[in-house]
């Protein structure tokens, strides 16, 4: 069963990826990425981000000027901002070694533009306050250059999706979790084991999974590429989530394939990888029972997709 497409834009994107470089003539263009192209559309405002972005885009100008004026015209430089309880947090890709003069100008830029945090490559060069999202009723404290799904709604709706499938399962397994935006809903009503190989995105979400009423989560770092859990491991499951990135699951797909699992769940933001991954599960004597689309990419074609198996 193909259920009808969810519509899951809510009040806009709140995480996005800008780029910035020196154009021609030596004039700095920092906006998105033009389709199948390297070059910068630059823009100064956009309609449809989430309010909570209100300022994202000043920032990376201000951000983008000092950074790519140190670097070669044909390197981009990448700024992921990310909305969060807190104010926004900014982390910056593609620049070199930064000397201590040009440090001193971002953390300025940092405080003048209220940034929540602000890090280069993950590493910090200024802090505020603690960037914060919530996941159902736990508070988490995001890595730099966390995963999320692009907007609220979305995440949310997937998260609404995964638990109505997942049904009375009492020891769920979440795998490529992140930082637990499923693993944190489901431990609201049962025991959950999350592997991820985001080491960083394992100890937020271990250091959330302590607020009260959830039940336990374990959380491990785990290469799910290289080590998917195999049967033996699997076995004491009642039910298992993936939601791996757009490359999908084929190794832990085979696995999950072989195995008693009575009911998987997968999330996918590629129709194709998930075509692999259901036909290996069908293969090994899985039922696909719904396919659910999601639309939270206002003006794109791109959905994510929710499914359930059982066996």
């Amino acid at each position: 069963e193909v259920a009808p497409l969810v519509d899951a834009h809510g009040a806009g994107r709140r995480r996005i990826t800008l780029h910035g470089r020196f154009g021609t003539h030596d004039i700095l263009k920092v906006g998105f990425a033009a389709a199948s192209s390297h070059d910068v559309i630059p823009i100064h405002r956009c309609p449809i981000l989430d309010p909570a972005l209100e300022g994202a885009l000043d920032a990376a100008w201000a951000l983008a000027e000092p950074l790519t004026s140190k670097m070669p015209v044909t390197k981009p430089l990448d700024i992921q901002v990310t909305a969060t309880a807190n104010g926004l947090d900014i982390d910056v890709r593609g620049s070199g070694p930064l000397p201590t003069p040009l440090i001193t100008a971002l953390s300025r830029v940092a405080e003048q533009h209220r940034l929540a945090r602000l890090t280069r490559h993950g590493e910090l060069v200024l802090q505020r306050l603690p960037p914060t999202v919530t996941m159902g009723r736990a508070e988490v404290t995001l890595p730099p250059g966390s995963f999320l799904q692009a907007t609220v709604a979305g995440e949310e709706e997937l998260a609404a999706l995964v638990t109505e499938h997942i049904g009375k399962a009492r020891e769920i397994a979440d795998l490529f979790c992140g930082v637990g935006p499923f693993a944190l809903r489901l431990a609201e009503k049962a025991r959950v084991t999350a592997y991820d190989s985001d080491a960083s995105a394992i100890a937020a979400l271990a250091k959330a999974a302590r607020t009260p009423g959830l039940k336990p989560i374990k959380a491990e770092p785990r290469d799910l590429f290289r080590r998917p859990l195999v049967p033996p491991e699997l076995r004491d499951f009642d039910a298992v989530v993936f939601d791996p990135p757009r490359q999908g699951a084929q190794a832990q797909a085979l696995k999950l394939a072989a195995s008693k699992v009575p009911v998987v769940i997968a999330v996918s933001c590629n129709a194709a990888t998930f075509a692999r991954d259901a036909r290996l599960l069908i293969d090994g004597g899985y039922r696909l029972e719904t396919v659910v689309p999601v639309d939270q990419f206002r003006h794109t074609a791109h959905v994510e997709l929710v499914a359930r198996f059982t066996r």
